[in-house]
């Protein structure tokens, strides 16, 4: 069965549009990039369409030379008229911690600056990278996550590792296993899970037989085979298993949060500016 996540989107949506009515500031974006390759302007190009969609304005800055970075970033962090900084990666001669440093936290509306990310340790999750919250916000509209068994296949730290600490906090109460390349009998782990979340970015990663009957599976990969973009799951694990599409899945509420972000931003700073 594949999970339908268009309840769960439509409902981000309202909320998004209920926000942006009663902000008294237009929410601005700026995404900075550096070298991109075709797949990267292909994205920004459609996130800046799907921003302007809520009346977001969305900038892209792309670089030439490497050491403007950290200026850059440290302009759009001080200036009162930005709300969001996008950082695309990965950043071709650029130490990316580095640079992700340069960003004002409450900017960082991926959630992948160090602080946020140490935040997550403390149940604060204002600013969790879009991707793990993305899953945890599917799970939590159609199922209770207390004491479950879950698989992370992926120890990313925008998804596999900050999932793991939010689907360990209290009101979740999970219990975690993240697995990785180097994870020993994937299948006899996978078979005991009640979710299993695909995050490693390769194909048919997870098959019919790694799966056992009403499994929860979030396919988080995106691949791209013979010039379509596939998950990390086989077609037919939805024969026996709940599995969410790609595209269309994941992917359709990270970019709606990664919004919702972006006004939280603006709401934060037009309060704060205003005193």
């Amino acid at each position: 069965m594949i999970i339908d996540v268009e309840p769960l989107a439509q409902k981000l949506k309202k909320e998004i549009n209920e926000k942006i009515k009663s902000l008294k500031v237009r929410p601005k974006l700026v995404a900075v990039t550096y070298k991109p390759d075709d797949s990267t302007v292909s994205y920004l190009k459609s996130q800046q369409k799907f921003a302007n969609k809520f009346n977001i304005e969305y900038e892209i800055l792309e670089l030439t030379f490497p050491e403007n970075i950290f200026k850059i970033l440290k302009e759009l962090s001080n200036d009162k008229n930005i709300h969001g900084i996008f950082l695309t990666h990965p950043l071709p001669e650029i130490d990316e911690m580095e640079a992700l440093i340069n960003i004002n936290p409450e900017k960082d509306v991926e959630g992948r600056h160090p602080y946020n990310l140490g935040m997550l340790m403390y149940g604060n999750e204002n600013f969790a990278p879009c991707t793990a919250e993305a899953v945890v916000k599917i799970l939590e509209e159609i199922t209770d996550i207390i004491g479950k068994n879950v698989v992370i296949i992926g120890r990313s730290s925008t998804v596999g590792k900050p999932l793991s600490i939010m689907l360990l906090r209290r009101n979740r109460s999970a219990t975690v296993t993240v697995c990785h390349t180097k994870t020993k009998n994937l299948e006899m782990l996978t078979k005991n899970a009640d979710i299993v979340v695909a995050a490693a970015g390769k194909p048919n990663l997870i098959t019919k037989h790694m799966i056992k009957e009403n499994t929860i599976v979030i396919d988080v990969g995106i691949n791209v085979v013979d010039n379509k973009i596939v998950g990390d799951v086989s077609k037919d694990v939805s024969n026996i298993a709940n599995v969410t599409p790609v595209p269309g899945g994941v992917g359709k509420i990270t970019t709606l949060l990664l919004i919702e972000h972006v006004v939280k931003s603006a709401e934060k700073i037009y309060k704060n500016l205003n005193k």
